[in-house]
């Protein structure tokens, strides 16, 4: 492969992003990858989730969440190029760097694609779903297109990683509602950016609240994100379904109290 669409040169982070990261819970950075970059990688991505997506219902016939995006898991294990994407080290050090750990691993990544009129996706935290014992928990959201604020750009809500585990409550209607409320009665402000060009990325800690509008524009919003713990750390006995679920699916063969270092978690940085 070119070496210039390996991913491994540094971007260099300044301490005063560490610390609006490490303050706010989450941090947009600008050109992560080159527009050659992302152009290169995003041609596969695109290939797997016209392959991988198993959605064949109308936008009309889901539920909330299932018109909020398609979904693919793993692309790192589909094919050699999405591969080098995903363990990328240019993307890891950032995580690295962000939650001020020395080592990470993934948990996994995702192609999220809201499909032009796909739905909100609702106010939620991603660690509800994980069964990780530890804060050190980070995604990486890169657009492989540019992305208007119609096109469905997440929300932040500033500060809430440091409120830990807000709510038992799964990216639902139910979760909009609930959350909704906590936004609306706390002081917590609610951070988005106009515009995130290809290449440009987020990074969110795992309990920062976030939700997306819909999208209302005619092309596809189409996304890669990856999420990054850091090494050592090990698995949380899961007290609801769906961080169940993620143990069985994402920790293969792992048991509480063990290192969280399945086959499907690589050690990236």
């Amino acid at each position: 492969m070119n070496a210039m669409f390996n991913l491994n040169s540094s971007y260099t982070l300044n301490q005063a992003q560490i610390e609006d990261y490490q303050k706010n819970g989450h941090l947009f950075l600008g050109g992560l990858a080159s527009e050659d970059e992302i152009s290169f990688y995003r041609d596969k991505v695109s290939d797997l989730v016209n392959k991988f997506n198993t959605e064949t219902r109308d936008l009309k016939d889901r539920d909330t969440y299932g018109r909020a995006f398609l979904q693919v898991f793993n692309l790192w294990r589909k094919c050699e190029i999405t591969r080098n994407f995903v363990l990328a080290k240019r993307f890891a050090r950032v995580a690295a760097e962000l939650m001020q750990v020395e080592h990470v691993r993934i948990y996994h990544d995702q192609a999220l694609f809201k499909e032009p009129g796909g739905g909100h996706t609702p106010w939620h935290q991603d660690q509800y779903y994980w069964p990780l014992d530890t804060e050190k928990t980070v995604t990486m959201w890169m657009p492989l297109v540019d992305i208007t604020s119609d096109m469905g750009i997440m929300s932040f809500v500033s500060g809430t990683h440091k409120l830990g585990y807000l709510a038992e409550e799964k990216i639902s209607d139910k979760s909009e509602e609930f959350f909704n409320h906590f936004v609306n009665s706390h002081d917590y402000p609610v951070t988005s950016v106009a515009m995130a060009r290809a290449g440009d990325a987020t990074f969110h800690s795992g309990w920062t609240l976030h939700n997306a509008p819909g999208n209302k524009s005619d092309l596809p919003r189409e996304v890669m994100t990856i999420i990054y713990y850091a090494d050592g750390t090990r698995v949380l006995t899961p007290d609801n379904e769906n961080r169940k679920n993620d143990l069985e699916t994402w920790l293969v063969g792992l048991k509480p109290g063990e290192l969280a270092e399945s086959e499907l978690n690589p050690l990236v940085y």
